[in-house]
Order: C-alpha cells, then structure tokens, then sequence
C-alpha cells in the first residue's frame, strides 16, 4: 500500500479532464425531439436533450445536479453520440463512457449508468414522439 495521494490534475486522464470541465452543451434546447431525466440512488440528475436531423443526432445538451464524475460522463455521452444515427446511440454501454474518460474513478462508474440512462429516456422519447407527433407540440422544453 502507498501513502501517495491522489493528485486530481495529475492522475486523471486528459480526456476526463476536459469532460469534466466542459459546460458548452449544459444549456437547454429549444422544442428538443427528445428529452430523457434519469436520478441515480446517489441523488445525482442528468436530463438529456436531443435534436435531429432526419435520423441523425445533430445536437445534444444536458443538464446536471451532481458530481463532477457526473458531468464528465455526461459529456462522454455527448461526444460519443452526436453526429451519429439515432440507432447507433442505443448501442452505446455504461462500460464505453468508462472506457472514453479512462480515469473516471471505480466508486462513480454509476455516473456513467446515469448518464446512459438518461440517454435511453431521450431516445424513447424520441421514438414515442416520432410513433405521436402531435406529443412534441406538448413537451416541456429543457
């Protein structure tokens, strides 16, 4: 066993890092094409908003009431999602948005969970609204 501390700055990852620090995508969306809230045992709350084009992702924002590992894997979703096809982002794992930060720390792989939740309810949203169309007419926006 060490007696080395943890340097923040230092042991985490560049890509952490910048997640983690990252806020251009905490805004919120005007009439997104779908919304996903998810609140993890931790208490922590990521919302995801999504705009397409056609069946592309074109946009993604978030918001976040949590941890910083929360917000870092909140951003890893949004990177590994936007630009691709609504049906690639299914696909997407808690263990990817893991893997993509490279630091995030054992005891917060649930922030990853939370985030990839979140996105699942988004893009049930999306496929809820695109069965009813008339149901985006009546979402709140972000």
């Amino acid at each position: 066993m060490t007696d080395e501390k943890f340097d923040f700055w230092q042991d985490h990852s560049i890509k952490y890092l910048e997640m983690a620090l990252k806020t251009d995508r905490m805004e919120p969306l005007e009439t997104p094409d779908g919304e996903g809230r998810h609140t993890g045992e931790c208490g922590d709350t990521v919302a995801m908003l999504l705009k397409l084009r056609g069946t592309t992702i074109a946009q993604v924002a978030f918001q976040v009431h949590g941890c910083m590992n929360t917000v870092a894997s909140a951003n890893a979703v949004a990177e590994l999602i936007e630009g691709k096809p609504i049906e690639d982002a299914w696909e997407l794992t808690p263990e990817r948005v893991i893997d993509f930060l490279e630091t995030l720390p054992k005891a917060h792989h649930h922030c990853a969970e939370l985030a990839v939740g979140a996105l699942y309810r988004a893009l049930a949203d999306v496929r809820s609204k695109q069965r009813d169309p008339w149901r985006k007419m009546y979402a709140k926006s972000g």
